[in-house]
């Protein structure tokens, strides 16, 4: 008798550690995995018919999305999308920018409308596809009842999105589902193009810069091979243009004095950093030219600490004035 009840609680603890382990292997399945495509990165599917990821480049961008099935893309970038490109490939492009502190509830119900009622699937991108298209993709999914808040922050930690963007944060744990009469009430008439302002532009570009000069440090700050069109002394030039033109903008000049002040000590030490940093990448490829072994020598060091501090007050700026 003992005998058997001990078969018997043996055979349902092997069947609850069985289901157990069936749960544990159903969530890891349902884990959605980032993607590398020709042309778009950090591809991820949110939900059945949505995507997030990265601002596509060139045509195998829209090339991969066509085999994905896309039909529409939403930006939430501030950058203007490629609309005609996305029309030779069959696909409509929507931009409803967002800010990397986030959104208003009207920018929301936008989305939201966007996402329920335009064809899908539905590729939903920012510049990188880890902060902005993850935030809005998350929060839009919890609009629509499709997951919960947690599955929604979950989503963002996959994706990637720093934890420094409280604001992108806040809008998925604020996230509730919305009724079908306050969507409806959205705008319906969704722009290709939405005109940024002077300073957006600007921060675009810089964005833009300073992801080539990235790419080019990586590869003794040269174009990588696979890579033969990026410029980076060009890249320096342009960013310290940039961080010198910024400085007598409308929108910096309406800010409160200490704050006017604080933006533009930041942009003016930006601008004399990638300076500084155009003339030593001009020295090494001089060097190159002529043959030499080590055509960065003595300024490599140089070259990090000015990117390095580049990329510091590029986050601090950040951090007061964007997230």
């Amino acid at each position: 008798m003992i005998v058997m009840r001990t078969a018997t609680v043996l055979a349902l603890a092997a069947c609850a550690c069985a289901a157990v382990f069936m749960l544990a292997a159903a969530r890891a399945a349902d884990e959605p995995k980032p993607r590398e495509l020709p042309g778009l990165h950090n591809v991820i599917l949110f939900h059945d018919g949505l995507y997030s990821g990265s601002a596509p480049e060139g045509d195998a961008a829209f090339a991969a999305l066509r085999d994905l099935g896309v039909k529409t893309v939403i930006s939430v970038d501030g950058s203007v999308p490629e609309v005609e490109r996305a029309k030779r490939f069959g696909m409509r492009y929507v931009h409803l920018p967002i800010g990397y502190d986030g959104f208003d509830d009207a920018r929301r119900s936008e989305l939201v409308r966007a996402v329920r009622d335009l064809p899908k699937p539905i590729y939903l991108h920012c510049h990188h596809g880890k902060h902005r298209s993850a935030g809005a993709a998350s929060t839009i999914g919890v609009s629509l009842g499709w997951f919960d808040n947690a599955r929604g922050k979950r989503l963002m930690e996959i994706a990637g999105t720093a934890e420094g963007y409280k604001g992108l944060w806040s809008c998925t744990a604020k996230a509730a589902p919305l009724a079908a009469a306050v969507i409806d009430a959205a705008r319906a008439d969704f722009p290709e193009v939405t005109k940024p302002d002077s300073l957006v532009e600007a921060m675009v570009a810089v964005d833009v810069a300073f992801d080539n000069l990235k790419l080019a440090e990586k590869h003794s700050w040269k174009a990588p091979k696979d890579h033969p069109d990026l410029a980076p002394i060009a890249d320096a030039g342009r960013l310290a243009d940039l961080y010198r033109d910024m400085q007598g903008d409308a929108h910096v000049e309406a800010l409160a004095e200490g704050d006017r002040a604080d933006f533009r000590r930041w942009l003016a030490s930006g601008a004399d950093a990638a300076a500084r940093l155009e003339r030593l990448i001009e020295a090494a490829d001089a060097a190159r030219a002529r043959g030499e072994a080590d055509p960065l020598g003595a300024s490599k060091g140089e070259m990090k600490a000015l990117f390095d501090g580049l990329a510091r007050d590029c986050k601090a700026c950040h951090t007061r004035f964007r997230d």
